[in-house]
């Protein structure tokens, strides 16, 4: 496999919406409207980490990083997510080369830590895990994971930004 993982570019926009469409299709725990999201997030210049994986000129995976909001003013925390790969692709490790350079991205910008919504059996991989005290409402406690770049934990209720109500 020869991937290379770079930031999204203006030209990526349409093939980035068809991908994450396709990635998340067929999935269970899915809103359907993760490419609406990313597309919101990007016009609201939210989408602070916005990477690619290509390999022979095709964008295969996509992942986007955007701040969010914790009720106890901590500052300088991110959520991951959505993050895509072409069905025919996922299981060959697009997502994980995705998901590291993401997070040395975002570590690198001097963020906080991260939070994400998922598979703790996936994300627990790249070391979240749920924190009691860190809740996103309406979320099992075990599916909202955290991962800290330095310091403590933050407690409160995390608010992501409004894109993420898209549905066109």
């Amino acid at each position: 496999m020869n991937l290379t993982i770079r930031s999204e570019r203006a030209e990526d926009t349409r093939r980035i919406a068809t991908l994450t469409g396709a990635a998340f299709e067929q999935a269970e725990h899915s809103s359907h409207t993760e490419h609406f999201i990313v597309d919101a997030l990007r016009r609201a210049g939210q989408l602070t980490i916005s990477l690619v994986a290509v390999e022979n000129d095709e964008i295969v995976g996509h992942v986007a990083i955007s701040p969010v909001t914790v009720s106890s003013g901590a500052t300088r925390w991110y959520g991951l997510g959505p993050i895509s790969v072409l069905p025919d692709r996922q299981g060959q490790g697009i997502g994980s080369a995705l998901m590291k350079a993401a997070l040395a991205d975002l570590q690198g910008k001097g963020a906080a830590g991260c939070v994400v919504l998922g598979d703790p059996g996936y994300y627990g991989r790249f070391g979240f895990n749920s924190q009691a005290g860190l809740e996103l409402p309406g979320v099992p406690g075990e599916y909202f994971q955290a991962l800290s770049f330095w310091g403590d934990f933050p407690v409160g209720t995390v608010h992501y930004h409004a894109s993420f109500d898209a549905v066109e």
